[in-house]
């Protein structure tokens, strides 16, 4: 009986299924390489596509942040800036006659008054200058040898450098007025200007070196 084709083969050393297995691994090889390529294809255009879309990410942030950032070119000039000229004209005040020691001791504190008041320079008064003092447009006004203020026990007084002050609101300033010394020295405060206790602040260091103190100050004056 003759040989079958697989007998045949077998003997001539060639084995069918091996030669399946062969072309299977060529056809495998070329599939791989194939699919190795579009990989490699893949990643290059991911890289290049990664490569312009930073790029464009950051020109986004930029162009957002111009948008967003205030204008760094000079601004323009406001007229509301520019600074105003201070009036340095008389301020019209009262001089009551004052009795003997209470005129003393206006002059005594108006002789060392400081040339200023923070940034308020001193201005001339059209009266009783030995009493009188002014600061700055609109004038700050220090007035020595008034009336004593009136006032209720439970009303709040301020003590401010060792001087205790009463308050109150009149027109369009802030009148505080020393409650605890011999004299009353006056102090008027204008409305354009913030927190009118720390006005008197260097007014007070003046009246403790100038004006004596009572014995029969308000329970209100003690320190806390």
């Amino acid at each position: 009986m003759p040989d079958s084709p697989t007998t045949a083969a077998s003997r001539g050393g060639i084995n069918p299924d091996d030669e399946n297995a062969d072309l299977r691994d060529e056809t495998d090889a070329v599939d791989g390489s194939a699919r190795g390529g579009r990989d490699r294809s893949n990643r290059g255009a991911a890289l290049i596509a990664t490569a312009v879309a930073i790029p464009v990410t950051v020109l986004a942030g930029v162009l957002a942040f111009t948008r967003l950032a205030p204008d760094q070119s000079a601004p323009e000039p406001n007229a509301s800036a520019t600074p105003q000229v201070q009036s340095t004209a008389a301020v019209e005040m009262a001089a009551p006659t004052l009795a003997e020691r209470p005129a003393t001791v206006c002059r005594a504190l108006l002789s060392q008054l400081p040339p200023t008041i923070r940034d308020l320079p001193q201005r001339p008064v059209t009266a009783g200058p030995e009493q009188n003092a002014a600061y700055g447009d609109p004038a700050l006004t220090v007035a020595c040898g008034g009336a004593a203020p009136t006032f209720a026990a439970t009303d709040k007084l301020w003590l401010v450098n060792r001087v205790c002050w009463y308050g109150h609101e009149e027109g369009d300033g802030t009148v505080l007025s020393t409650v605890d010394r011999e004299t009353t020295v006056t102090v008027r405060v204008p409305d354009g200007y913030d927190q009118p206790l720390q006005w008197v602040s260097p007014v007070a260091e003046t009246i403790v070196a100038t004006v004596p103190s009572t014995d029969d100050a308000p329970s209100g004056c003690l320190p806390g």
